[in-house]
């Protein structure tokens, strides 16, 4: 790397990554933005250095991710790695497939785990045949599609004692807030994003619902006590506290996933 790329690089590593989309470097970066400056380009979040479905998933986790400490803390390390991913289609279709193969295979069985009704369909997932092309995507849909269903009735059933509960309402909104950060941490907004067009099979957005109905069902169960109260924050505190682990874990995954996807050459 030349010395002045070399000191864009230390300009980013003193700056915090924030999220959206950004006219300059005085208003702020996202990931992607900061690709594009270190290597030297016109600015914009969609270098033309880098592998679009690479950039894609960095979008997508960067805006999803609740604080620019986080952005930091994942983010940076891999600025530097996605620069000089551009390549062709058939490697970006690869791509592709390995990050709807994660939504369905890894994040989403990750989340029913948390719901031990929900066992037979998270083992269901992880035993499909790895996701490399449209037919094993339309396959993979209908397994997913079951446990969406089954999710959904879970969540569903956790919050039916409370129906007309003020404290209830206030519980489940703050429960079902906290799930849907967290899954969106976890990167699955990412992943969906990064699957683009080659991955276009209906357990796409089918995988992200039963993602989140599962982190729905476990941080309503998580969260049922304090909410009885009707304190909102403490409902929330409860929700994050049970789906940390999970989040941390698929944070770990997601960082593995984008390597694995910048060593597909």
């Amino acid at each position: 790397m030349s010395p002045v790329l070399l000191d864009r690089m230390q300009q980013i590593l003193n700056l915090s990554l924030s999220s959206g989309s950004h006219t300059d470097f005085e208003k702020g970066m996202c990931v992607m933005e900061a690709a594009a400056y270190i290597a030297g380009e016109s600015w914009s979040d969609h270098p033309a250095c880098a592998c679009p479905v690479i950039t894609s998933f960095m979008i997508a986790w960067n805006d999803g991710l609740p604080s620019d400490a986080e952005r930091d803390r994942l983010l940076k390390p891999l600025i530097e790695s996605v620069i000089d991913t551009i390549s062709t289609q058939a490697v970006e279709e690869r791509r592709s497939y390995l990050a709807l193969d994660w939504l369905i295979r890894v994040h989403t069985p990750k989340w029913l785990d948390l719901v031990p009704s929900l066992a037979p369909h998270a083992k269901a997932l992880r035993d499909l045949e790895e996701i490399a092309d449209m037919a094993g995507a339309t396959a993979a849909g209908k397994k997913v599609d079951a446990a969406w269903d089954a999710a959904w009735a879970a969540a569903w059933d956790a919050a039916g004692d409370a129906a007309g509960d003020a404290a209830w309402a206030a519980a489940w909104d703050a429960a079902w807030d906290a799930a849907w950060d967290a899954a969106r941490d976890a990167a699955g907004a990412a992943a969906m994003a990064a699957a683009g067009a080659a991955a276009m099979a209906a357990a796409r957005a089918a995988a992200g619902d039963a993602a989140r109905a599962a982190a729905r069902a476990a941080a309503w169960a998580a969260a049922w006590d304090a909410a009885r109260d009707a304190a909102r924050a403490a409902a929330r505190a409860a929700a994050w506290e049970f789906l940390k682990p999970t989040t941390l874990w698929l944070q770990a995954s997601a960082l593995d996933l984008v390597k694995r996807m910048i060593e597909v050459r």
